[in-house]
C-alpha cells in the first residue's frame, strides 16, 4: 500500500497512526518532497474514481491566488498539482486497484 502522505497535516498524521496501530504494511511517500508523476496522479484519479479538479484543495492559497475561477482541462489540473503539490488533497493511500482520502482519517481503515 502507499500512503500519501504530508506530515505537518494534522489528518494525514492521523491517518497514519490509524495504519500504523493495525500494522498495515504501507510506504510512506511524502508527496511534497517525492512529488508524483503525471502518470501517478493519473493513477491514483482513476483509482479514486474522481476527476482532477476534485482532487484539488480548494482552501489552499495557491489555489485561491491563481487558480480561483479558472476553466482548466484535465491534464492543466493535473499539472498545476505537479508545478504545487500542496494543491492536492490528503492524504491518499492506494492499495491495489482502489484508493481512498483519509477525509475523514478513518476512511483509510477500508482498504485494509
Amino acid at each position: 500500500m502507499k500512503f500519501y502522505h504530508n506530515p505537518r497535516c494534522g489528518k494525514s498524521r492521523k491517518a497514519l497512526q490509524l495504519l500504523q496501530e493495525r500494522n498495515a504494511e504501507i510506504q510512506v511517500i511524502e508527496y511534497l518532497k517525492e512529488i508524483p508523476t503525471k502518470v501517478d496522479i493519473k493513477v491514483i484519479l482513476k483509482k479514486l474514481g474522481l476527476d482532477a479538479l476534485q482532487l484539488v484543495r480548494k482552501n489552499e492559497t495557491i489555489y485561491k491566488e491563481q487558480y480561483k475561477g479558472k476553466e482548466l482541462g484535465e491534464d492543466e489540473w493535473i499539472d498545476a498539482m505537479i508545478k504545487h503539490p500542496k494543491l492536492i488533497e490528503r492524504p491518499i493511500l492506494v492499495h491495489n486497484d482502489n484508493a481512498v482520502i483519509g477525509r475523514p482519517p478513518e476512511n483509510v481503515l477500508t482498504l485494509l
